[in-house]
C-alpha cells in the first residue's frame, strides 16, 4: 500500500462538507485513478465517496463489489458496516440486519459499537424497538463514567424482554 496515496486521501476526505459534493467526488475520482493496488479498495473508496455525499444507490454496488473482490483487513469490516447503512437507507432491512448480526456474531475489534449502532438503527427501522434499545444502551454502558453496570443489566433485561 502506498502510504502518500493513503496520506493525500485522508486530506481529500478532510475537505467533505467544506467543498461541493461534486467537487468532492471528482477529487476522490482522481484520485483513485491514480491508486496502482487493489480494485476492491478503489471500489471501497468510491462507494464511501458515494455513500458520504448521499448517493446511497450508487454506493451500494460498489460496497459489493470491493467485498467480493477480497477487501481485507478494517476496510472490509468498515464495508460491511457501511453496506449495512446503505442498505437499512435503501429499504433492505432485513439484509442490512443480517449483515450486522453477522459482523456482531463473527468479528470483534475497535468497530464493535458502531455495529451494534448501525443493527440498533436496522432494528428499530424493523420495528424492533427494544432489540434495538438493548443495544444501544450496552453500547453507551462502556464508555460512561458511572452507572456501567446497571444500565447494562438493564440492557440485558430489554433484550430478553425482546424475544
Amino acid at each position: 500500500m502506498d502510504e502518500n496515496w493513503e496520506i493525500q486521501l485522508q486530506r481529500i476526505w478532510q475537505k467533505l462538507g467544506t467543498i461541493s459534493n461534486e467537487e468532492f467526488i471528482q477529487q476522490i475520482k482522481n484520485h483513485i485513478s491514480l491508486f496502482k493496488g487493489s480494485q476492491a479498495i478503489a471500489n471501497f473508496e468510491m462507494a464511501c465517496t458515494f455513500d458520504s455525499t448521499g448517493h446511497e444507490k450508487e454506493a451500494e454496488p460498489l460496497y459489493r463489489s470491493a467485498l467480493a473482490q477480497g477487501l481485507s483487513g478494517l476496510r472490509r469490516r468498515r464495508a460491511r458496516i457501511q453496506l449495512a447503512s446503505t442498505l437499512r437507507n435503501n429499504g433492505k432491512i432485513e439484509e442490512s440486519i443480517h449483515i450486522l448480526r453477522e459482523e456482531k456474531a463473527n468479528y470483534s475489534d475497535e468497530l464493535n459499537d458502531a455495529v451494534d449502532s448501525f443493527l440498533a438503527l436496522s432494528l428499530s427501522s424493523a420495528g424492533e424497538y427494544k432489540e434495538a434499545l438493548s443495544l444501544t444502551l450496552k453500547a453507551i454502558s462502556l464508555h460512561l463514567p458511572r452507572y456501567n453496570q446497571s444500565l447494562s443489566n438493564y440492557a440485558d433485561a430489554l433484550y430478553k424482554e425482546s424475544f
